[in-house]
């Protein structure tokens, strides 16, 4: 995946979470959960474009 796609993809994704944050009503608990939980998906996902998240599945914890 070219890096301009993944810019714009991070864009996105962080005006999206901008926009559901300031126009949405909900409780912070539930803000601040959505805000993790999108945190470490785009994690995620940035670990597996860049071929990161294969070679962390390889390390054995215990």
């Amino acid at each position: 995946m070219p890096l301009m796609q993944v810019f714009i993809a991070l864009i996105v994704v962080g005006v999206l979470l901008w926009l559901v944050n300031r126009f949405i009503p909900m409780a912070g608990s539930i803000k601040s959960i959505l805000n993790a939980l999108v945190v470490i998906c785009v994690v995620l996902w940035l670990l597996n474009v860049f071929g990161l998240f294969h070679s962390l599945s390889r390390i054995r914890v215990g």
